[in-house]
């Protein structure tokens, strides 16, 4: 491309066959890319003699916006035949702007102090303008100037709502009561949070506190707030769907844990080129360096190294930094992929305090060699980086490993089992609440990574109690929230209990319908009758309220050779037609019992003689 002077800004279209460059204030120019470069270039200048262009952005494959200092133009690009065609207008009187591509937002600063904002929602070549609204100004100066900055104001998409974030410093008065400190006080930042509208004026909702001052940036990663801090070389996370203080009206929210820092990482120069310059290969790059330029939702550049990173979120390290479980557990659910992370805390409030602070103490030492350890580049100009915990993080181990209370648990039990049914009902109902931010956590999946190896461990099992009460809320809580339980469920209770010696409570548990009726539970209790004999009574008496396993009853009676049982229990389920006759006198005949033989015999022959008119039995039976 031939240099015509410095580019102030430059974009691709979305389907990136046009080139939009700006090179002066009132012209941008275009170059289409097709069929490779075109070497012809075509431009569009704004309307007016005094009108200078902010900036520009596609809101479409083929629409372009032009921002002014006198208000919005919105073209129509014929790449075909290298031309534009104007749609839209609008005038006003704009200091910056701000857009959100995935959104098709704008939202123009307008008035002297730049605090009111113009939201535009831009759709098919039309500007629809939403109403206007005022951000809160902490002081205003005299005279009155330019206060709100476009560098302290982003839009983006949090939990499906477009939100405005402004980030502002906050004077706050000092607690002293001395006249002298409650005019001095102390600067702090804070970050606002306006949710828009399209028919009504954004709204203040949820405001994060900083407690810091000097240089921050804000990016969004599935859905947190990451605010960074240059001075600290630190990062705070921020969730405005957990529980906060509120005034009824604005949500004041703290960081979820402590403020970590970004997981250090090596940048690989070519070898060529470090050769000739007699530089190392490696070299660690600056973090939270002054030459970062930070874009929604989680890009990072930096314009002296000409890199650009991703920012991504590891969820291990915060089982360790987050005390408050349930609240972890809720933050969890929220996460994309955090289904194991939320079955490790699972395990976790499960384990006796010692073995916990032990896992969490090898769960640190992991983290730490992850945030020391370098990450490899994939290019040059883009790298992917962490944010992880910090090394101090052993500290707290003690106090955020141990074991919870039954309580706690099943309050964990039962805000998984919330989505869980939530999820179930979605399946079924089109207006059930959309839940594609949650992740499900299932009755296989605890029971595969949580329960079954829980009920296995052997620093537990002495104490059978808490095991059978901690698999019992689980229970518990699934039927509150209507949920049908697995026998899986069912079989660990049962295991432990024979395993412990307390048939007692097993056959309370039994004749008090504690445990579902099931054929699979049914089996089981079968199979205990060597060691435990009423099982076996137990587990007829569970078959027959299942109401659908006669077959099985059957099969039972006949395998303990109780035949007259057997044809009495057919005869009362009105099944004595569909009987098979071989099978009894087979099972009569090997017990070598010549009466018993006789009487089973003789019912059959009378069961012939009412069906068929003669007692003979079909061919095939003798």
């Amino acid at each position: 491309m031939e240099d015509k002077g410095k580019i102030e800004s430059i974009k691709f279209s979305p389907d990136l066959r046009v080139l939009a460059l700006q090179r002066s204030q009132t012209t941008v120019e275009f170059i289409n890319f097709i069929e490779g470069m075109d070497s012809m270039e075509y431009s569009q200048a704004c309307k007016g003699k005094t009108t200078r262009i902010l900036g520009f952005c596609w809101t479409g494959l083929n629409e372009i916006l032009f921002v002014t200092d006198h208000g919005l133009e919105l073209y129509q690009v014929i790449a075909e035949k290298r031309t534009l065609k104007l749609i839209r207008t609008h005038s006003a009187a704009i200091n910056w702007f701000v857009y959100l591509p995935g959104s098709a937002v704008v939202l123009l600063s307008t008035g002297t102090l730049g605090n009111v904002l113009l939201p535009f929602f831009i759709k098919s070549g039309n500007l629809v303008k939403a109403p206007k609204f005022e951000v809160d100004i902490p002081l205003i100066p005299k005279p009155a100037k330019l206060c709100l900055l476009e560098r302290d104001v982003s839009l983006a998409v949090i939990y499906g709502q477009l939100h405005v974030i402004v980030l502002r410093q906050q004077q706050r008065v000092s607690s002293q009561s001395s006249q002298q400190s409650r005019v001095s006080g102390h600067s702090t930042a804070e970050v606002c949070l306006y949710q828009l509208h399209r028919e009504s004026p954004a709204r203040k909702t949820d405001v994060l506190r900083l407690e810091l001052s000097g240089r921050f940036a804000v990016n969004i990663v599935d859905n947190l707030l990451i605010v960074h801090h240059q001075a600290s070389k630190t990062s705070m996370l921020f969730d405005i769907k957990l529980a906060t203080d509120s005034d009824g009206y604005v949500n004041y929210h703290y960081p979820v844990c402590v403020p970590m820092s970004i997981k250090p990482f090596l940048l690989s120069r070519g070898s060529a080129s470090s050769l000739v310059l007699n530089e190392p290969a490696e070299i660690f790059c600056d973090l939270y360096s002054s030459n970062w330029v930070v874009f929604q939702p989680n890009v990072i550049i930096d314009a002296k190294l000409g890199c650009l990173w991703f920012i991504e979120l590891t969820l291990q390290p915060l089982i360790n930094l987050m005390h408050n479980k349930l609240q972890l557990i809720h933050f969890l659910l929220q996460r994309r992929d955090s289904k194991m992370t939320i079955l490790s805390v699972c395990r976790l409030v499960l384990t006796p305090t010692q073995a916990a602070v032990s896992n969490s103490a090898t769960m640190a030492t992991d983290s730490q060699q992850v945030m020391q350890g370098p990450v490899p580049c994939l290019e040059a100009q883009k790298l992917t980086s962490e944010i992880t915990s910090p090394t101090s993080v052993l500290s707290s181990l003690a106090l955020g490993t141990q074991q919870c209370t039954l309580r706690d648990i099943a309050n964990i039990f039962d805000k998984l089992n919330y989505v869980y049914k939530s999820y179930l009902d979605s399946k079924n109902t089109p207006q059930a609440p959309d839940l594609n931010n949650y992740v499900v956590v299932d009755q296989s999946d605890l029971y595969t990574h949580v329960l079954s190896l829980f009920v296995d461990d052997e620093e537990i099992t002495h104490n059978y109690k808490f095991v059978v009460s901690v698999v019992m809320e689980y229970i518990r809580s699934l039927n509150q929230h209507h949920i049908q339980v697995q026998h899986y469920l069912y079989e660990l209770i049962i295991n432990t209990l024979v395993r412990n010696g307390c048939f007692y409570q097993l056959h309370q548990m039994m004749q008090y319908h504690v445990l579902s009726d099931s054929k699979p539970l049914a089996c089981l209790l079968l199979s205990l009758e060597s060691v435990y004999p009423p099982a076996h009574q137990l587990a007829l008496d569970m078959l027959k309220r299942v109401t659908t396993a006669n077959e099985e009853i059957i099969e039972v009676l006949l395998s303990t050779n109780q035949l007259l049982p057997a044809l009495r229990f057919v005869r009362s389920v009105g099944q004595v037609d569909q009987l098979s006759a071989r099978k009894f006198l087979e099972a009569a005949m090997n017990t070598k019992d010549d009466m018993l033989f006789y009487t089973v015999f003789k019912f059959f022959e009378q069961r012939n003689l009412r069906l068929r008119g003669k007692p003979d039995f079909p061919k095939g039976i003798k």
